[in-house]
């Protein structure tokens, strides 16, 4: 396999950088470029060792460095790796690449040295993963999370439940194929109550889904509602500063203006739009409109902002009407103006609703106490196992809906036989979700998102 070599760190300024060399002939390309100041060589000296040195392209001195050395299998990839640490200066980091390829070393692609940690059984599919969910959490809750599932923790889970149900799967095959060896039945009922339990947990995983993505990585949210309702000066309160312009006139806002906050344990990726309304005056307006109404419609969340002091229009009814098919909630604005606004009608569509100010800040803890719910995030446990990509949630999916069927398998009578189908396929499921069985293409396109470097 050929030896990989990436800058590792930030392209930006910045007190060290580091360019990662991994594969048999690390150790023999760093000595090509690294000069130790004692004048050893990094081929004589043992793994977990670092050196102070230089780096050279050619004659041409770079820049002073250490380097640290890894022997394999006792890497990161369980390959030979040096890692040469240099001031992190973009120029600098590039030189110090450009010299490492010359000496033999190949362009690492995306997510390649963590690939080979995979392939080298450093750590499964799943943990591997949650390695780009730690470098991107968003807060404390997120990181945990994530560093939990790095750990191991939702793979421990995922073998556990697949460990059940091979013995299961091994029982009904053996009692099904050697009769004569008079091995007991699997009564009816402990059989049921087993995988009860197994897709009680199954559900359980795929409901932390939602939640851990949040959590992790915050979640697309938009702002929606008539003009002049008050979504910029909501946007401004939830981000503590004047990132929307705000004035009395309707319409200030023409298009979709965007914050990240944090509030609680969750993370919005907020976008202020447009007002949506039928009365559209101008060109510019309509596309404003049109805008705002995809970016609602691709968003999983939505926060839609009522005026206390008037009554539902029809386009605000509408509104309702699509944003209840996905996690919605109703912000009744302006409660300082008094309330005449009749909420029975907001609460056709739904119950998620809250009071507020957005100009005095009131109702502001009301509204994330209520985001936080909406979202699973109220009561998050970063130490419990999740599921934080889509590959995991559609594996874990699967998984269920096989135990499902076994289940009604066995309520209907069928033959042992046929309920082992089923299991087989959760089985196979839950093992590709940790790598065991999953194919090259699966592998390599999971990696594709990561980053050159990692």
């Amino acid at each position: 396999m050929k030896t990989i070599a990436a800058i590792a760190t930030a392209q930006a300024a910045a007190g060290i950088g580091i360019v990662r060399i991994s594969g048999d002939r690390a150790i023999e390309i760093a000595d090509k470029v690294f000069v130790t100041a004692s004048g050893e060589k990094l081929s004589s000296r043992s793994g977990y060792s670092a050196a102070l040195g230089d780096v050279y392209d050619g004659k041409t001195k770079i820049d002073k460095a250490i380097a640290l050395l890894f022997r394999a299998p006792k890497s990161y990839t369980g390959e030979n790796v040096v890692e040469l640490s240099g001031h992190g200066g973009p120029y600098v980091m590039s030189r110090i690449l450009r010299a490492v390829l010359n000496a033999g070393a190949e362009p690492a692609s995306p997510g390649e040295f963590t690939k080979r940690a995979f392939l080298n059984g450093k750590l499964d599919l799943s943990e591997a993963e949650a390695v780009m969910s730690v470098i991107g959490a968003k807060g404390e809750a997120g990181h945990k999370a994530a560093l939990n599932a790095l750990l191991g923790h939702t793979s421990k889970k995922i073998s556990e439940l697949a460990a059940k149900l091979t013995k299961i799967c091994a029982h009904l095959a053996v009692w099904a194929d050697y009769p004569e060896e008079d091995i007991k039945e699997l009564s009816e009922e402990s059989l049921i109550a087993s995988l009860t339990t197994i897709k009680t947990d199954l559900f359980n995983l795929i409901n932390s889904f939602d939640a851990g993505k949040a959590v992790i990585d915050g979640i697309e949210t938009v702002i929606a509602g008539k003009p002049n309702v008050g979504k910029s000066t909501l946007l401004n309160l939830l981000s503590g500063s004047e990132k929307a312009i705000v004035t009395p006139h309707a319409g200030t806002t023409r298009d979709i203006i965007e914050e990240t906050v944090r509030i609680g344990n969750v993370t919005l990726k907020l976008a202020d739009t447009a007002g949506i309304h039928e009365n559209i005056s101008s060109e510019i307006e309509e596309i404003g409109v049109k805008r705002a109404v995809l970016r609602m419609e691709r968003a999983p969340f939505v926060i839609i902002v009522l005026e206390a002091v008037n009554e539902l229009t029809k386009s605000e009814e509408e509104l309702l009407r699509k944003a209840a098919e996905k996690k919605v909630l109703v912000a009744i604005n302006k409660t300082d103006l008094g309330v005449k606004l009749d909420v029975n009608k907001v609460k056709r569509y739904t119950e998620n609703i809250v009071y507020i100010s957005a100009k005095s800040g009131e109702g502001l803890q009301e509204l994330i106490s209520a985001a936080e719910s909406i979202l699973g995030t109220a009561d998050f446990d970063s130490s419990e196992p999740i599921l934080i990509t889509e590959r995991q949630r559609k594996l874990v999916k699967t998984a269920y809906e096989c135990v499902s069927e076994a289940l009604e398998a066995i309520k209907m009578g069928m033959t042992r036989d046929a309920v082992n189908i089923s299991l087989d396929g959760a089985v196979n499921a839950l093992l590709e979700l940790t790598g065991e069985r999953a194919s090259e293409a699966v592998v390599d396109e999971l990696f594709k998102s990561f980053c050159v470097g990692k």
